[in-house]
């Protein structure tokens, strides 16, 4: 339903006098809302003491609603997913279960004793993985169905594993190494580990025709796959087998050692079990999977299952226990039976109207401080839920005390809070969402709120009502779990983040994904909104929000409204940014689940990509250390820069780019880990079958063999290629949404690959591979220069000498000497495809613009008029400029743009002087706004140890301003303090004659009214 309709409601729980509310007369809310939300009448419950089991009718009406005590679910019939009996539905499985997976998590439990099929047939089947009845783990599977229903599939009998190299002298017999390693594993495993089980190790299989990835080896390799109890197991597994172990005399084979002690190589001892599953089933995150008919069981309510004993009581005679879930369907699979859906398949591309609910406290903090959870009460929270593919929305708001009525939204007012509290618990439960998002809702809100009941919990343990507070997951009496974390890149920085499972919900915080997604000054809610929605946060300063909460109901109605459009904001965001759909298009593309997307960086994406690869071409990924010690050298030469020629120039200049560079490079000259050549292998290879790069690395042709990179990057891009035709072709804006996710998902996951292969702290660095790839840049770039430069001139019958002005990573800026655009563009197309013929194919150089004007300041600094056809200019593109840099304040991306128009757009130099001048004036004069004067800057690696969080002294060898400001906050109060990753705001003040500048760093709203405005003079501080 569309909330922005004249309708609104008042809730009072725990009675109060009427408030708010409409007339009588006919509802509109079931006329118009999204049968997504319907009420659907559930079968009558027993009555328990104090439920109110009657929907009052003046609520049926539209009209207020006095409440007793308990109010169920019943009393919200907007709110809560349709009633449905999934034996019905799936005619008792009968009928195939479509469902999008959007989480997946792991339990531990016990196996099956017979085969879910068994309910539809009864021939006897063999239920996968070990028959012992031990602890094991189950997969629980997450998602919803076309229609919207949400489920949860468990699935059984996948046992983790991990791959080991045999000597050659090996010869196996699987039940002495089972036996072997299951009392090596008995006395290695760390007790909790090992709690109830028996068996180990399940079992070991031998491998004779597989190879690893690792260099180039033309002859297969001998393999052991060891399965285990639990995917805990694993690491201890890897260890004790790269130790070394005593192999069973029947193992050891003639020539083998004496004592019969060898180490073992680990292969693919470092995937995540979530993820290892995946790979072998081939489903994706976010991508659709068929359980299919008479494979499944449905779990119905069931109190008694005979037999077993109640920890093992998952499957007994046919009878299934009680659903544990707040999920509507529920059912019980084995992993074989399980068909994963192809993303590429336009049947299965789609996206289900999957529930997304964006929330947003508020909390009445002690004047002067940032609120605690300990201390502050919680006051209020808005609530915007939707449903995937649809524009309506439904709005609702919690508040502590009476409110006024607001327009669009159900009002829920409470005399205390903790029974507001319990009741929003309620309305998370019967809302049931797949996704939860807002605005830092990771760092603030959603701790806050379980930090706040546990608080409550302490100062009331008798009768507090929020024992079951934190029951927020699908998972019926699981609660949801913080923790501490850290993420690095060298991409986003450091950043310390509090990370919650919910169990089956997604949390999508959108604060995090602009930070990694989207390079702005200021990162705060009003500032996003402003740049991307041109909306901004109601007006209401965090200092006044304790004093509306105790005044007036229309002081608490403004308060509400302004949560509301918190909660509403980042929404929109989600909208228009098509975050939602890229993102699952991403793990679709690269094989990862959501949470990883969220939660982890770059390489699991490659890592993942290159696991599914090796799987179909029989090739086992080695598991190395993290140290960088296998990455095969200490550090590599980057991209190549040429030197620029520095000046304004009032000719066109020609860009030329390179396609995918690094990509088409790692293709053109098979780079692979497959194709690598150790100097010590080299002896004895045909010279023919291999090609030594320019820094000396030998890779094989790929008509030797072709490498796994490069089989994975010409699919990514082939696969770009069709989704940039199906988004042509869209038949609707939904379809091209979908469509360009995917394209932009593609692309990204093709440029990931070459970072993978370089982070010397990943998964699986190979140096060679990456300073080859920089190395054929290079050369390919000064080829390009001196092949231009020479074919372009005078004497070859050209009008000009052409001359290459600037060069950087994968594109060229070349002067042909003509005085107009319609000139330059014949002579860059040309010149394009004259250079794209000498390069090995796929490596192509393309012509996409013309700057004309253009000023070239320095390296990677530069501004012009882009033209990209010959009758109107596109707009200005600067780079490095203090236009697009965020360490700026905003006076000096004012003043540059207003020149750079003066002297590109109106060529009018002397204009551009005047103007500085006058700007310089006013500044001195004090006629300057306090927020053009803000500069922000980043909290990276060195402040660590500023701020007494560790880290290095000789990390922060020289003081900065915003880090010894942050410092000096965080002294003030430490809740409102700046945290590692966040962008600082500051202004510089006045000071003791000639203190260093960092001293004279505050912030802008600490200090309003003492600013130093002549440091706003100094290149040091405007430029820094």
């Amino acid at each position: 339903m569309n909330m922005d309709l004249e309708s609104s409601s008042v809730l009072r729980l725990r009675g109060g006098g009427e408030r708010g509310g409409g007339g009588g007369g006919e509802s509109d809310i079931e006329e118009t809302f999204d049968p997504q939300f319907e009420y659907t009448e559930e079968p009558p419950l027993e009555e328990e003491e104090g439920d109110c089991m009657e929907i009052p009718e003046e609520y049926e009406t539209g009209s207020s609603v006095n409440a007793s005590d308990h109010v169920s679910r019943r009393y919200y019939p907007t709110w809560i997913r349709p009633s449905i009996d999934p034996v019905t539905v799936l005619e008792g499985g009968a009928l195939d279960l479509d469902m999008q997976c959007t989480d997946l998590d792991i339990l531990t439990g016990y196996p099956l004793q017979t085969h879910p099929a068994s309910t539809h047939d009864q021939k006897s089947r063999k239920v996968p993985g070990p028959s012992v009845q031990q602890p094991c783990p189950i997969l629980r599977l997450y998602g919803s169905t076309r229609e919207g229903a949400s489920v949860c599939a468990y699935v059984h009998g996948f046992s983790p594993y991990a791959f080991f190299s045999c000597p050659d002298s090996y010869v196996h017999h699987g039940n002495d190494m089972r036996h072997c390693l299951n009392d090596l594993l008995r006395s290695g495993v760390r007790s909790s580990d090992g709690r109830d089980v028996s068996v180990f190790c399940h079992g070991v299989k031998y491998h004779e025709g597989k190879r690893s990835l690792l260099g180039y080896v033309s002859a297969h390799q001998k393999f052991l796959q060891v399965y285990v109890a639990s995917p805990t197991m694993v690491p201890t597994l890897k260890r004790i087998m790269e130790e070394g172990i005593e192999l069973p005399r029947k193992c050891r084979g003639d020539d083998g050692e004496d004592d019969g002690h060898v180490r073992f190589e680990a292969y693919e001892a470092n995937v995540p079990f979530v993820l290892r599953f995946m790979i072998d089933i081939g489903m994706t995150g976010g991508g659709w999977v068929t359980l299919p008919s008479k494979r499944y069981r449905v779990r119905v309510p069931r109190k008694n299952a005979p037999g077993a004993p109640k920890r093992q009581r998952t499957a007994h005679d046919g009878h299934f226990e009680t659903p544990k879930m707040h999920c509507q369907i529920e059912v019980d699979v084995t992993f074989n039976d399980m068909i994963p859906r192809d993303p590429n398949d336009s049947a299965w591309s789609g996206i289900a109207p999957l529930r997304i609910l964006s929330f947003d406290i508020e909390c009445a903090g002690r004047r002067g401080h940032f609120p605690e959870a300990k201390r502050d009460p919680v006051i209020q929270i808005a609530n915007v839920l939707s449903s995937f593919g649809k524009e309506e929305n439904v709005r609702t708001i919690f508040t502590l005390g009476s409110c006024l009525p607001v327009v669009g939204a159900q009002v829920v007012c409470s005399d205390t809070e903790e029974e507001m509290l319990e009741k929003w618990r309620e309305y998370l439960e019967a809302t049931d969402p797949d996704i939860l998002t807002g605005y830092n809702v990771q760092n603030f809100d959603i701790p806050y709120l379980l930090d706040r009941a546990e608080a409550l919990t302490n100062d009331n343990s008798q009768n507090s009502k929020l024992h079951s507070f934190a029951l927020w997951g699908r998972v019926k009496g699981q609660k949801a779990r913080m923790k501490d974390t850290t993420f690095q890149s060298a991409a986003f920085g450091k950043r310390s983040n509090i990370e919650t499972t919910i169990d089956g919900r997604v949390i999508f915080d959108m604060l995090p994904y602009m930070q990694r997604n989207h390079k702005l000054s200021s990162y705060t809610l009003n500032s996003v909104c402003s740049e991307f929605l041109g909306q901004q946060k109601e007006d209401v300063h965090h200092s006044i929000i304790a004093t509306l909460q105790n005044g007036t109901d229309e002081d608490r109605h403004r308060l509400a409204t302004y949560c509301l459009k918190d909660a509403l904001l980042p929404q929109l965001l989600m909208n228009k940014l098509s975050v939602l759909v890229n993102f699952i298009e991403m793990a679709r593309v690269t094989g990862v689940t959501l949470e990883f997307l969220i939660a982890r960086g770059q390489q699991i994406k490659v890592f993942s990509m290159i696991l599914r690869k090796c799987r179909n071409e029989n090739l086992l990924v080695p598991t190395l250390s993290k140290t960088g010690a296998n990455a095969g050298g200490d550090g590599y030469e980057g991209a190549t820069v040429l030197e620029p020629m520095k000046a304004y120039y009032d000719t066109p200049i020609a860009t030329l780019d390179f396609a995918s560079l690094y990509p088409s490079i790692m293709q053109a000259y098979n780079l692979c880990y497959s194709t690598l050549i150790s100097p010590a292998d080299l002896k004895g290879i045909d010279p023919s079958l291999y090609k030594k790069s320019e820094n000396g690395h030998v890779f094989v042709h790929s008509t030797t063999k072709k490498g796994i990179l490069p089989i994975i990057l010409e699919e990514l891009l082939t696969a770009r290629k069709k989704a940039k035709r199906d988004m042509k072709n869209a038949k609707s804006d939904y379809e091209k949404a979908v469509q360009n996710g995917r394209q932009l998902a593609l692309k990204v996951s093709a440029n990931s690959v070459y970072g993978f292969t370089g982070a010397t702290v990943g998964q699986l660095p190979c140096l060679p591979i990456a300073s080859t790839v920089t190395s054929y840049g290079r050369f390919l770039l000064e080829r390009t220069k001196a092949f231009v430069e020479e074919k372009y001139t005078i004497s070859n019958g050209y009008k000009h000498d052409a001359v290459v002005i600037y060069g950087d990573t994968d594109s060229v800026m070349v002067k042909f000497g003509t005085k107009t655009v319609e000139e330059s563009f014949p002579l860059a197309i040309e010149a394009a495809d004259r250079c794209s013929e000498i390069f090995p194919k796929p490596i192509h150089l393309e012509f996409e613009k013309v700057y004309f004007p253009y000023l070239l300041m320095n390296k990677k600094r530069y501004a012009g008029l882009m033209w990209t056809q010959t009758d109107k200019y596109d707009y200005m593109d600067t780079k490095g400029l203090e236009t697009v840099r965020r360490d700026n304040c905003a006076l000096v991306r004012e003043v540059i743009q207003t020149s750079l128009d003066k002297i590109l757009i109106g060529r009018d130099v002397p204009g551009a002087i005047d103007y500085v001048k006058s700007q310089i004036s006013d500044l001195l004069q004090n006629k300057m706004d306090i927020s053009r004067l803000v500069i922000t800057k980043s909290l990276n690696k060195g402040a660590e140890y500023a701020l007494g969080l560790g880290g290095k002294k000789e990390d922060y060898k020289v003081k900065q301003a915003h880090v010894e400001l942050a410092a000096r906050m965080k002294k003030r109060d430490p809740g409102s303090a700046p945290q590692m990753g966040d962008r600082v705001p500051y202004v510089m003040c006045a000071g003791v004659k000639n203190a260093p500048n960092f001293e004279k760093s505050e912030d802008p709203i600490y200090v309003l009214g003492k600013l130093h405005l002549s440091k706003f003079c100094d290149n040091d501080t405007l430029f820094s």
